[in-house]
C-alpha cells in the first residue's frame, strides 16, 4: 500500500468502546509538506493509544504516520450512535471536532456526538 489516496479514513471497529487516535499520513519522503490525509483508527483489541498507532504505521509502511492525540469512541451501531470523547495520556486529547467531521463522512446515517469529559 505505497499510496495515501488507497488508505481509508476512517476505520474503527463495528460496535463497542475502545481508544482511537487521530492521524495525520504522509509520503514517505516528506519534507515538512502537509499531509495527505487526516485518519481516524480505533480499535478493541489495542489496549493503549501507542498500540493503535503501532499497528498503523506498520499497515502502512511505507507511507509516514504521525500521531495527533487520543480519546475514546462508543460506538452503537444499534442504534447509530458514536460518543467521542476522552484523551490519552500518551498523545494528549485529540481533536474532537476533526474527529467527529471525518466520522461523520464515514457514517453520515449516524448522530454523532463529542465530549470533553471522562478518559
Amino acid at each position: 500500500m505505497a499510496s495515501a489516496a488507497n488508505v481509508p479514513v476512517v476505520d474503527i471497529d463495528p460496535e463497542g468502546v475502545f481508544k482511537y487516535i487521530l492521524i495525520n499520513l504522509y509520503d514517505k519522503n516528506r519534507s515538512e509538506s502537509e499531509p495527505q490525509k487526516v485518519l481516524v483508527r480505533g480499535y478493541k483489541r489495542c489496549n493503549y493509544h501507542s498500540d493503535i498507532f503501532d499497528e498503523v504505521q506498520d499497515k502502512l509502511s511505507p507511507l509516514d504516520c504521525e500521531p495527533l492525540g487520543g480519546g475514546r469512541i462508543s460506538h452503537d451501531a444499534e442504534n447509530k450512535k458514536i460518543h467521542i470523547y476522552g484523551y490519552s495520556q500518551g498523545y494528549g486529547k485529540a481533536d474532537h471536532e476533526i474527529t467527529a467531521k471525518l466520522v461523520k463522512e464515514a457514517y453520515p446515517a449516524y448522530t454523532i456526538t463529542i465530549s470533553d469529559e471522562g478518559y
